[in-house]
């Protein structure tokens, strides 16, 4: 297990790229001479859970599309991200299933006329579960990260949320806020 840390920075995932690019992670980790890939653990239809239902407004069960995924930094897990998006704009598209999308899934849902205006983040620290512990190769004395995000698009409509688990020791997260 490695103990480099991340310094992660949000903006290069809420901006939409050209299809001929690749996805967000890969090209960020790229330019820090690392390696970036991610394993889809799971993509489809699942009932929201509670805090998803609540940023997205709607009925706690009520059917949401998923991409369960293990983010891997030089081939070692980095973060668990769970993507959850209403079924009205992922049910039927490559949201829903497994394959690698071409740009990401910010490229795709542009293409699909979402493009996220605002976003909120919400960071809260804690122990992981042990399906948690054992995914990010993490001894139960390490706490992690939970970052929550929401995406809204021009008109305040929740477009994306994910979920995010990250060992605490190995990352670090940057904010950079332009004003005006």
């Amino acid at each position: 297990m490695s103990t480099s840390r991340w310094v992660s920075t949000s903006m290069p995932y809420l901006t939409p790229r050209e299809n001929s690019q690749g996805d967000a992670w890969s090209a960020d980790a790229a330019a820090h001479g690392r390696r970036g890939t991610q394993r889809i653990l799971h993509a489809g239809e699942v009932p929201a859970p509670s805090e998803v239902a609540q940023v997205l407004g709607i009925p706690e069960g009520e059917p949401v599309v998923v991409r369960r995924r293990l983010i891997l930094l030089d081939d070692e897990p980095n973060e668990l991200t769970d993507t959850y998006y209403p079924t009205e704009i992922a049910r039927g598209t490559a949201l829903s299933g497994t394959a690698k999308i071409k740009g990401g899934a910010v490229t795709l849902l542009a293409g699909l006329g979402y493009v996220g205006a605002r976003i909120r983040e919400d960071v809260t620290a804690g122990m992981p579960d042990e399906e948690e512990r054992q995914a990010l190769d993490m001894t139960d004395q390490e706490p992690v990260l939970r970052l929550t995000r929401l995406t809204l698009d021009r008109d305040d409509r929740p477009i994306q949320v994910d979920r995010m688990v990250m060992p605490a020791g190995r990352q670090q997260l940057r904010y950079e806020i332009r004003i005006g």
